[in-house]
């Protein structure tokens, strides 16, 4: 995380605080900016990826972190709005329930996750909430529930007729979990699109080693929290270096994309780092 000098924070916050004291401000970033989920688009274009996959759409959507602040009402509507942009693959990079061992609605998730149609399947991957609180083997059973498939250092390869394929790796969670990478990516190859699901960001230059297209994380929430000319306040281990966006990863041509997710964890407030659902479309270009 870059360092911050007190002039800087100075610069940044001076023009702030009179917003965040404000009533208006603390109704912004506690119950406007938390509630907009902010549509991003983008393209994956890839002589490798399958001429049946083209146009082919993957939404991605990340840290929900259900709790008394993202309630059941909350994820119907998300549901729906993922419904809504007709995906054909769903990946969840992780943190479903902040606090899996406190909260008393888990039976009611599955029903509602459930709901999303993607005709090519739905995966998803472990964070380090669905870990924490001996929440491991809940996740699981509300992810199998919900049909989706739980990637645990494990893949699924989508083969196309043309001798080409679309390969989904997902790494078990980084700071709570077992990820083998090694054993993973061991037959990863250039000849297909491969694509790498793991909870956090900064684990991408070591993933880079290996012969991948793009890894998709989560984790940080853009920081969920962000101030002019600074950038987030905090991030957590494992998302300090890569924090929202897309990114080529230092010397390799392996792309990263770090969704905001859509919940908050900690304090209920978002500024400058609203909720992101994330739609890529597969495009195959000639050789």
């Amino acid at each position: 995380m870059k360092k911050i000098t007190r002039r800087t924070f100075l610069k940044g916050s001076g023009a702030l605080i009179p917003f965040l004291v404000s009533g208006f401000g603390y109704m912004y970033i506690r119950y406007i900016e938390p509630f907009y989920v902010h549509t991003v688009f983008k393209t994956l274009s890839s002589t490798t990826i399958p001429k049946e996959l083209s146009g082919k759409r993957i939404v991605q959507f990340s840290d929900i972190h259900l709790s008394s602040t993202y309630t059941l009402k909350k994820l119907r509507r998300l549901v729906e709005q993922i419904n809504s942009l007709s995906p054909d693959l769903v990946f969840f990079t992780g943190d479903l329930i902040d606090a899996p061992q406190q909260y008393k609605e888990s039976g009611e998730i599955s029903p509602i996750l459930k709901q999303i149609r993607a005709p090519l399947g739905k995966f998803a991957v472990y964070g380090n909430h669905d870990h924490g609180g001996f929440g491991t083997n809940l996740y699981e059973e509300i992810m199998r529930k919900s049909h989706f498939q739980l990637l645990k250092n494990s893949s699924v390869r989508i083969e196309g007729s043309d001798e080409k394929a679309l390969v989904i790796y997902g790494l078990d969670d980084v700071m709570l979990g077992k990820p083998n990478l090694a054993q993973t990516l061991q037959n990863a190859s250039q000849d297909f699109f491969s694509i790498v699901l793991v909870h956090e960001p900064d684990i991408a230059p070591e993933v880079a080693r290996y012969p991948i297209n793009l890894q998709l994380s989560g984790h940080t929430h853009g920081g969920q929290i962000q101030l002019p000319f600074i950038g987030p306040i905090v991030t957590p281990p494992y998302g300090t270096n890569y924090v929202e966006g897309l990114y080529t990863v230092q010397h390799t041509a392996m792309k990263l994309y770090v969704n905001r997710g859509l919940g908050t964890t900690r304090l209920p407030f978002r500024l400058l780092a609203p909720p992101e659902l994330t739609i890529f479309t597969l495009n195959h270009i000639r050789p």
